[in-house]
């Protein structure tokens, strides 16, 4: 080959791998607004997004798992003022959420409403027993009348009534309801549950501001809740804790609002996140007229009276601590586990005969629960093929550019700095 015609042919090929490469550098920012613009589209809550099937689909399976304390040593705690020996059995576990939103209405201000039938469904090859096992447990409507009303009427209603600061009953009765003696009203942890609904909701489908997407506007019809005496922890704020924006900050916190303790949560540090309640919490039951307080399971975090009022619990951070496991690009919550203990509080009284042997005020764990889900695999297949894989075809391509660019330019710059020092009268083979 000619001289000169080498020459060109390097001169050639080191341009084009300049221009090969350049194109790829080109293509980040490019491609960048390529994959925002997909992000931002499929994760607004319209019919016909990847957010919408998500958001409306009911394959995700969401489970209850629950673990009751059955009281030891019911006599002794009676007679002597002992401290409670609980023993923990479960899970008892309940599918929930396999009921579709219903009355989904979009409106004209970028929001949808939507409400939230509710229901559980018991799995016995999830759990350890069935739910006709028998526990010994705190009396909801002794602890109820011992808080909330005066000593000497809550004794004459208890010993009316042949009540006594324990009882037995079984998982589906302490869960979901059971017909008391004494009150003559259905009394359950949960109860009413099934058969019943949770909203209405109103969210904000981001359209408008992605940053807004899946945020509550207003639940059961208020933009904030009447439960507490402090206009900051009546606040609804958040999402429901299954999605949040896209493009997450790491250090940016998130919030989600929990309907069943009428309280927002706030993230602590980072996107994979635990979330930790240090403080029991009081919360009325408004339908049984009972004081519940809440707190982590097994008093995680919890103060060194709460811990010293019972014998048998183990707090440990793994097992009882609340966590979501947040997809930083797309807002998608992968997993979550949401966990909180009920209790409620029984003490020392004058007035209250079955009370006169009681020395200090016991928080009493009655169960705690384990709220959870796992992104299916179909949705999680789905979520890859929309999103991912094209996230990844993008960069591959990108990435293939700048590599065979900067190959062709550096083996062809070399190819003619060789040629150019070499004597004029070599003659190339």
């Amino acid at each position: 080959m000619p001289c000169c015609d080498l020459k060109c042919g390097l001169i050639t090929g080191t341009v084009l791998g300049a221009l090969i490469a350049v194109l790829g550098g080109i293509l980040i920012p490019v491609g960048n607004t390529l994959i925002e613009n997909t992000v931002h589209t499929e994760t607004v809550l319209e019919n016909g997004t990847l957010a919408f099937d998500t958001w409306t689909s009911v394959d995700t399976p969401m489970y209850r798992q629950f673990w009751l304390f059955d009281v030891q040593n019911p006599d002794d705690v009676l007679s002597q003022g002992a401290k409670p020996v609980l023993v923990q059995k479960g899970p008892y576990t309940y599918r929930t959420r396999f009921i579709p939103k219903t009355n989904i209405t979009f409106t004209d201000n970028y929001t949808v409403s939507f409400v939230l039938p509710l229901g559980a469904i018991f799995e016995p090859s999830m759990s350890v027993g069935t739910e006709e096992d028998v526990f010994t447990s705190l009396n909801l409507a002794v602890a109820g009348v011992y808080s909330l009303l005066n000593h000497t009427l809550a004794n004459w209603l208890i010993q009316s009534s042949g009540s006594t600061l324990f009882q037995n009953r079984t998982v589906k009765e302490l869960l979901w309801g059971y017909k008391d003696p004494m009150l003559g009203s259905t009394l359950g942890v949960f109860y009413p549950y099934n058969d019943t609904i949770d909203g209405p909701y109103t969210v904000f489908t981001g359209k408008d501001d992605i940053n807004k997407v899946a945020t509550i506007e207003s639940w059961a019809g208020e933009p904030s809740l009447s439960y507490w005496n402090d206009t900051y922890c009546n606040k609804i704020n958040g999402t429901d804790g299954s999605s949040f924006h896209p493009f997450l900050n790491k250090k940016e916190p998130l919030y989600f609002f929990s309907p069943d303790i009428c309280r927002y949560f706030q993230t602590l540090k980072k996107i994979y996140i635990t979330v930790s309640t240090k403080n029991i919490s009081p919360v009325f039951n408004i339908d049984n007229d009972n004081k519940l307080l809440l707190s982590l399971p097994h008093f995680l975090y919890g103060s060194n009276d709460l811990h010293q009022g019972v014998i048998g619990l183990n707090p440990n951070f793994d097992e009882h601590s609340i966590f979501l496991d947040v997809e930083p690009i797309t807002g998608f919550t992968l997993r979550f586990a949401k966990r909180l203990q009920v209790n409620m509080l029984y003490g020392p009284s004058d007035s209250i005969v079955i009370l006169n042997k009681i020395k200090d005020y016991t928080v009493f764990p009655i169960l705690w629960v384990n709220e959870t889900a796992v992104l299916d695999d179909e949705t999680a297949d789905m979520f890859k093929k929309e999103l991912i894989s094209r996230m990844d075809l993008l960069e591959g391509f990108q990435i293939g550019l700048i590599v065979v660019g900067l190959v062709l330019f550096a083996s062809c710059l070399i190819g003619l700095i060789v040629v150019c020092t070499k004597p004029s009268n070599n003659k190339f083979l």
